[in-house]
């Protein structure tokens, strides 16, 4: 009877590590579901009849949803409590599992990694704020880097599972293969709910704030994503691009007018650390995220690799990504975070640029190598950041400061996606963005497949090169940063 007993708010900051191996495995989850849609993108495309720019929603829409839910989920977490609405995010996004499991055409799939969005919303909108409001200063950054360290577990483990899936039982089980993990993390997380949680009188949310921010969000990014086949200065991207700014406008006016935003904009105009750190993790995720999307393409479309041989390949960047965020993130503790991040934003440049001039022949340990430069830079990075933002704000704010970061993150992951994606489509035209899935399988254009093909592998290298030079911005940004004085959390500053 002792199982069936919910814990106290004390009882769980003594099992803070249960809590954090709970938290970790849903932050396992979003990342391994990313990293194996990676990997299972061309066979999708094929069976599904997508164009490039639709392949590249299916994995914008995921990242769209999540972006646009993070800051107001927040806020109601702080109201009603992290965990409950951690378990709400893991119910939901294994229910999205499952309808994309049994998509039957491109917008049923991109509908269903809409619901899975939601569900990534409600767990990375809490599981930062849970693990730092139950660990005190001292422990959080190893806190944080160890699960930091699950969601590159998660990414390291989805390309290799996902190659083998896709090749052996086909692309739907990648899909399939959350519903178990889910369902252990519901029941794991039942028992350990608190009698009572959240704060009383908290502030109403924003939902004026919010939707204004969602779609201010949805008018930027449809554009970016589509642009390869409406062209760039077709009147619905002009317009919708248009709309973005006007909205964006909106926005910040309306959430300096407002009793409780929905967005402190306080928090980036007053705390300089948290401001330079969140910009910092947006131009970070916007140059890398979709090194592993474009790669897994490029392996399997243009040098003709199987998805299992692919998804091998890809697994050196978060590999080294998982093994070493919880040294970094030790780190960070005795020495801030500046010459981390900075460090690791260098690193990964360097890395983009060596994918970026990697010939179309090139041999397993070249790929392996430029992708391992680009993860080790990725490890040092991450959790010193994390810790750095997380540290600046008061306790009270914990869930708004996760959801905010956590926003920064998804926006950059969807930004890279549309952006460099658009960039590595800029030369296939509207003809040869849908006929790139169909290389290889005896379609009646096969040549114009094949030119496609070359025009894909030309546009990976610019596509590449950009993502180098925003993670060299973001590096000056990371330079900016400074310590922040008067953080009730007691986290270790910038410096």
């Amino acid at each position: 009877m002792a199982l069936l007993t919910r814990i106290t708010d004390e009882d769980a900051h003594r099992r803070r590590w249960e809590l954090l191996a709970l938290t970790s495995i849903g932050a396992f989850m979003a990342p391994m579901d990313g990293s194996i849609v990676s990997v299972a993108l061309p066979k999708m495309g094929a069976e599904l009849h997508l164009s490039f720019a639709a392949a590249m929603w299916v994995q914008a829409a995921y990242l769209l949803t999540t972006a646009v839910l993070l800051i107001p989920l927040g806020r109601l977490a702080d109201q009603h409590g992290r965990v409950h609405f951690y378990l709400l995010g893991v119910v939901i996004f294994t229910a999205g599992s499952l309808l994309a499991a049994l998509s039957m055409n491109g917008a049923w799939l991109v509908g269903s990694r809409v619901v899975q969005g939601a569900g990534g919303a409600l767990m990375v909108a809490t599981a930062a704020a849970i693990v730092t409001a139950v660990f005190p200063p001292h422990e959080r950054g190893k806190a944080l880097g160890i699960n930091v360290m699950a969601v590159y577990i998660g990414l390291t483990v989805g390309p290799p599972l996902g190659g083998i899936l896709v090749d052996t039982l086909g692309w739907r089980s990648i899909f399939f293969i959350n519903l178990p993990i889910g369902a252990v993390v519901l029941v794991w997380g039942w028992f350990m709910l608190p009698r009572s949680e959240g704060a009383t009188g908290a502030p109403r949310v924003d939902f004026v704030g919010a939707t204004l921010l969602g779609a201010f969000l949805i008018s930027l990014l449809v554009p970016l994503t589509f642009a390869t086949e409406w062209g760039w200065t077709a009147p619905p991207t002009l317009g919708l691009l248009a709309l973005s700014v006007a909205l964006l406008v909106t926005f910040v006016v309306v959430e300096r007018r407002v009793k409780s935003p929905v967005l402190d904009l306080d928090l980036l105009l007053h705390n300089r650390l948290f401001a330079a750190a969140n910009l910092a993790a947006l131009l970070n995720y916007m140059a890398l995220y979709a090194i592993s999307v474009l790669t897994a393409i490029f392996l399997q479309i243009v040098q003709g690799r199987s998805a299992a041989v692919s998804g091998l390949l890809i697994l050196s960047q978060p590999l080294l990504m998982a093994v070493l965020s919880p040294f970094s993130g030790r780190l960070s503790d005795r020495i801030g975070s500046r010459v981390l991040a900075t460090g690791g934003m260098l690193a990964i440049a360097a890395g983009m640029v060596l994918l970026a001039f990697m010939p179309e022949t090139a041999p397993v340990w070249q790929v392996a190598g430029d992708l391992a430069v680009v993860g080790l830079g990725m490890a040092a990075f991450s959790a010193p950041n994390m810790s750095a933002i997380m540290g600046s704000v008061r306790r009270d704010q914990l869930s708004v400061a996760s959801a905010f970061v956590g926003t920064m993150r998804t926006t950059g992951q969807a930004l890279s996606v549309a952006l460099l994606g658009g960039i590595a489509a800029s030369q296939l035209g509207r003809i040869g963005g849908r006929l790139l899935f169909t290389h290889g399988q005896g379609a009646g254009a096969v040549g114009f497949a094949a030119r496609a093909v070359d025009e894909y592998a030309k546009g990976y290298r610019y596509a590449m090169l950009a993502g180098a030079v925003l993670a060299l911005i973001g590096a000056m940004v990371s330079l900016t940063r400074g310590a922040h004085a008067g953080s009730e959390s007691g986290a270790p500053t910038g410096e």
